[in-house]
């Protein structure tokens, strides 16, 4: 997601964070819920290893490391695009643009084939991996904010607490996961990723990542990215961070945001 968020009211932040929980609570359900998040997630926060050019109007709504170049969908009405961008200069190698009544979402590949969600049309794309030709539409209910995959299965997010996996042939819904933190639920999942068998979620308007079990939904870590851009390269434009991609092969992991001009490889380390 999606308009900048400037526009929006910071409360969505504590929203998301705090969770709702339910009117006329009973001790009993209290105590249920706290029995589920024993186990404490663990806060990280990180250091920088490289920082790399990124195109500061490239409103990033997901992002793919794949083959040594960097796979990105960008949003907003008239913006919204597909590309793939060369790592070292932040170059875009190939761009094909989204119809303008199109608001461009999470992105993943697949088999070969690139999937991109849409904001509220209820629509995605699928592309070409090579030629980025478009294949074919589908649909899916309610919002798209992030996509992943597996290997197997889409896993899309919708800005709620819950995370969809989808079957990459028919679309249809094979599982749904509910996410919470310390009991509660978690809200605004917005880019994701999966990184040695947890879902990475960056928590819209924030500068948090949840690092999320993809069988049970349950927070394991969150992880602190503030300060990241640093002040000096914001702009009056300049956007919350979103898109994270991760290199299997050289276990690295990269973090932008949505206008930025800059996006860095970084390494995580537990807090003190």
């Amino acid at each position: 997601m999606h308009p900048p968020a400037r526009l929006l009211a910071p409360f969505l932040l504590a929203l998301a964070l705090a969770g709702l929980p339910a009117c006329g609570r009973t001790d009993s359900a209290a105590s249920a819920a706290a029995s589920t998040s024993a186990a404490e997630p663990t806060p990280y926060t990180y250091e920088v290893v490289h920082t790399y050019p990124h195109d500061p109007d490239a409103f990033t709504q997901g992002l793919v490391f794949l083959d040594g170049q960097l796979l990105e969908s960008t949003g907003l009405n008239g913006k919204s695009s597909l590309r793939r961008v060369e790592l070292a200069t932040g170059r875009v190698l190939k761009q094909v643009r989204v119809p303008s009544e199109y608001f461009a979402e999470g992105m993943t590949v697949l088999g070969g084939k690139i999937y991109q969600l849409t904001w509220q049309s209820h629509k995605g794309f699928v592309y070409d991996l090579a030629t980025f030709a478009l294949e074919k539409e589908f649909s899916y209910t309610g919002e798209g904010w992030g996509l992943t995959t597996d290997g197997r299965s889409l896993i899309l997010s919708d800005g709620t607490d819950q995370i969809r996996f989808l079957d990459p042939a028919t679309f249809a819904v094979t599982r749904t996961i509910k996410v919470t933190h310390r009991g509660e639920p978690l809200r605004l999942l917005n880019e994701l990723e999966l990184i040695r068998g947890e879902l990475y979620a960056n928590i819209w308007q924030s500068n948090t990542v949840a690092r999320i079990d993809p069988a049970t939904g349950r927070v394991l870590g969150m992880i602190d990215f503030y300060g990241l851009l640093p002040a000096a390269d914001r702009t009056s434009g300049t956007d919350v961070l979103n898109g994270v991609a991760y290199d299997a092969a050289t276990d690295r992991l990269f973090v932008t945001g949505k206008n930025w001009p800059k996006l860095f490889e970084v390494r995580l380390r537990p807090k003190p």
